[in-house]
């Protein structure tokens, strides 16, 4: 019953979304790959917003139902059945009556089974298509038969871009730049370490009265040049993201400048490489909202560049849904771990093959603390830490990783605000 209840109200939201496309006539820029997805979908809403009107999918609503929902504007009713009913009928009169609609659309599309990328462009045509990293291992290959197939279906996206679209993509996956050779609309690159249009340069940390508050990173596009701060983040992650909005504003003729006093106001989602003040003076870095190797090898790197601090601990939880590909890619990431962290903390029973790989290039039995989940880690790891140390938290969703970096944090009153999965929705699941 539950998934025939589901799938009517996908057709219904998926029918009233089109109806309304139809009707409204947006210009759509799509963000998917398999990582940054949301955090560049959040900046380029940033950059454009003072320029055009524009509305971005809310968290990270990128599925069969999130996207409609986006699309229509209206919340998740997650369990309620009432509530779903009640967004049947406020998406039919929205669809009907659009009123004063938004010119674009930011939408993030992502992919959990074969053809959920698919389904979606058989009713939205992007303008825009934002490709961010398509790695050797994606996220959600259990899944698919391999990871070239993960790959194929993001592509879809892609071939789905309208006749005059434009591709915007990560110059700096070889994979991508692969692709891009052979599309026929306008492709318009980003990157921090090759040449591009639009090139990301001299990222730094920033500090104020010895505590690290963001970053700063240079744009570089043709011979114009503008300094962009994060706030509140940290990581090269970050570089691209900003970079990515930087390209995707030129197209609706926003300049550089415009978009750097747009992106003043841009704070990386929750659990995206945040920086979260913790307890004994230290510093916590919050990547709890998802994982996959890739995302853990770049937020490794972070912990490691980051200077001044007395130890570098890394607490590295589970990243589900690898597959076959599991144990080697936890093993693979320990052997990161081994090159820069001074204290490792696994949680979950993948986990154990980060502290694996870690043990086997040299990382000292006796700074590994392993767990079996997250509530136990948290507790433990308040006694632990010391004044000075930085704490990378990162895990799969599942992992609920967000309550380690609550137990270590300076104001956990600010939790609602500051980290992932904080509704009373998530807070009744195990």
């Amino acid at each position: 019953m539950k998934t025939f209840f589901k799938n009517f109200v996908v057709r219904v939201l998926t029918f009233e979304a089109k109806l309304l496309l139809r009707r409204a006539r947006p210009k759509i820029i799509a963000v998917t790959g398999s990582v940054g997805k949301t955090s560049t979908k959040d900046a380029i809403y940033h950059a454009i917003k003072d320029q055009v009107s524009a509305r971005k999918s809310v968290k990270s609503f990128n599925s069969e139902i999130g996207v409609p929902l986006s699309v229509l504007g209206l919340d998740n009713a997650w369990s309620n059945p009432f509530l779903w009913f009640k967004n049947l009928f406020d998406g039919l009169l929205v669809a009907l009556f659009p009123g004063k609609y938004p010119d674009v659309l930011v939408l993030e599309m992502g992919v959990d089974r074969p053809g959920d990328i698919a389904r979606l462009t058989e009713w939205i045509t992007p303008d825009v298509v934002v490709l961010t990293r398509l790695p050797n291992v994606p996220a959600h290959v259990e899944y698919f038969p391999t990871p070239e197939a993960v790959i194929a279906e993001k592509l879809t996206l892609v071939d789905a871009l309208a006749a005059d679209g434009v591709l915007v993509y990560n110059n700096d996956d070889e994979k991508i730049r692969q692709i891009v050779e052979g599309v026929r609309q306008k492709a318009v690159g980003y990157s921090r370490y090759s040449q591009s249009q639009f090139t990301a340069t001299q990222d730094e940390v920033v500090f104020q009265n010895d505590t690290i508050t963001g970053m700063r990173v240079d744009i570089t596009h043709v011979n114009e040049t503008v300094s962009v701060e994060v706030g509140g983040g940290v990581g090269v992650q970050h570089c691209y993201n900003i970079a990515a909005a930087c390209a995707v504003a030129s197209i609706f003729d926003v300049s550089l400048e415009q978009a750097r006093e747009s992106l003043v106001t841009f704070v990386p989602p929750a659990g995206r490489m945040r920086i979260i003040k913790g307890i004994k003076n230290t510093l916590i870095i919050d990547d709890t909202y998802n994982s996959s190797p890739v995302a853990a090898e770049r937020a490794l790197s972070v912990l490691f560049e980051l200077p001044h601090f007395k130890r570098r601990i890394a607490v590295m939880g589970d990243m589900l849904e690898l597959g076959q590909f599991s144990v080697r890619e936890h093993e693979r990431v320990g052997e990161q771990v081994a090159d820069g962290a001074d204290v490792l903390v696994s949680v979950g029973v993948r986990a154990r093959g980060i502290a694996e790989g870690a043990m086997s290039h040299g990382l000292s039995k006796k700074v590994i603390m392993q767990y079996d989940e997250a509530v136990r880690a948290g507790r433990e790891l308040q006694n632990f830490i010391q004044p000075g140390d930085v704490i990378l938290v990162k895990g799969s969703q599942g992992m609920r990783m967000e309550k380690i970096v609550m137990d270590l944090m300076a104001k956990p009153d600010l939790s609602d605000t500051l980290l992932v999965r904080q509704s009373r929705q998530w807070q009744k699941k195990i």
